[in-house]
């Protein structure tokens, strides 16, 4: 008796009970994410009211019509709580309604919110198209793909280095679209991936250290350092683990160790750096850093093997997402 009774104190300290209409049986939550996932293959590209409507696009403009350029830090810190909130107050709403009328009803808002908040096949087919076309020569084409994903000017940069900023953007957005907001749907369902996708999207919107937005942007680009850190980390390990599939684990470990810290972001340089050693290339943006342990600049053959381990470690993360619900 004293044994039991221990043990249900001890698991009443450590075990948080969310609302079952935020999580309910593990059963309902894994459909839902099985669902997203193939919204995301079958509806990769929202347009139109549905583009209008999507969280990302509705918190990115909020924060820029809220947060004005060269305002103080406490107004953005306000913006954050203010766009977060109106955010997750409305989609908790509605998935609460959904569970009031069917559990069947909230799988299927669940698995929206969900698929609102990653993207995967957009990202792979925009770096797919990166490779296709400088497989022709076609740099125009080849750039403006790029340019789609990175924030510098890819049209003042070399091929290799074309080539580059398309590979460091998807390691580095396979974390912020991807591995990170599912590492938050496990503890807290499709609301902890909103939360992560929208956070992420204001540190798009402010999050940068241009004298109009260094300050505003500060509380933004924090908050996303915060939630990325884990899922930074483990999306490189995952890197590491299965580089045998085009390179070598131990030049991939290797460069990781030895050039993870070379960028101004906490995270993005663990995933980059990672893939460059399992690659046995070197990425490099001009005047900023350089990753990896070779001397050359990726080819058109490297793109697509920067897809193909990237596919395996978005795999296995989806197979470990499901194990820690099954468990949790």
């Amino acid at each position: 008796m004293l044994i039991t009774t221990l043990h249900g104190v001890h698991k009443s300290m450590f075990v948080v009970t969310l609302p079952k209409f935020i999580y309910p049986d593990k059963h309902y939550v894994l459909l839902s994410l099985a669902l997203a996932l193939v919204l995301d293959v079958v509806y990769p590209r929202h347009s139109g009211i549905l583009l209008l409507i999507h969280p990302v696009h509705t918190s990115y403009v909020l924060a820029l019509k809220l947060a004005k350029p060269f305002s103080s830090i406490l107004r953005g810190i306000a913006v954050w709580f203010v766009v977060v909130t109106l955010h997750l107050t409305f989609y908790t709403s509605v998935l609460y309604l959904a569970w009031c009328l069917s559990p069947w009803l909230w799988v299927a808002v669940a698995s929206w919110i969900t698929k609102c908040s990653f993207s995967l096949r957009l990202l792979i087919d925009i770096v797919k198209r990166v490779g296709v076309c400088s497989a022709i020569s076609d740099w125009e084409c080849a750039r403006y793909w790029t340019q789609q994903i990175v924030r510098r000017n890819v049209y003042a940069l070399g091929r290799g280095h074309v080539l580059s900023a398309a590979i460091e953007s998807l390691a580095e957005s396979l974390v912020d679209g991807f591995t990170s907001p599912l590492f938050f749907f496990v503890f807290l369902g499709p609301i902890g991936a909103l939360l992560q996708r929208i956070a992420n999207t204001l540190d798009g919107a402010l999050g940068f250290k241009t004298p109009p937005f260094k300050d505003v942007g500060w509380f933004s680009a924090r908050m996303d350092t915060l939630l990325n850190f884990v899922p930074a980390r483990a999306t490189a390990l995952l890197y590491i683990a299965f580089a045998w599939v085009v390179g070598s684990m131990r030049r991939a470990y290797t460069s990781w160790r030895c050039t993870a810290t070379k960028c101004e972001s906490v995270n993005a340089c663990h995933p980059m750096s990672a893939l460059a050693g399992a690659l046995g290339v070197k990425l490099e943006k001009p005047g900023h850093y350089v990753l990896g342990l070779d001397h050359r600049l990726p080819e058109t053959k490297d793109v697509f093997r920067a897809i193909k381990l990237s596919l395996v470690v978005a795999t296995v993360w989806i197979a470990l997402i499901v194990i820690m619900i099954a468990i949790i």
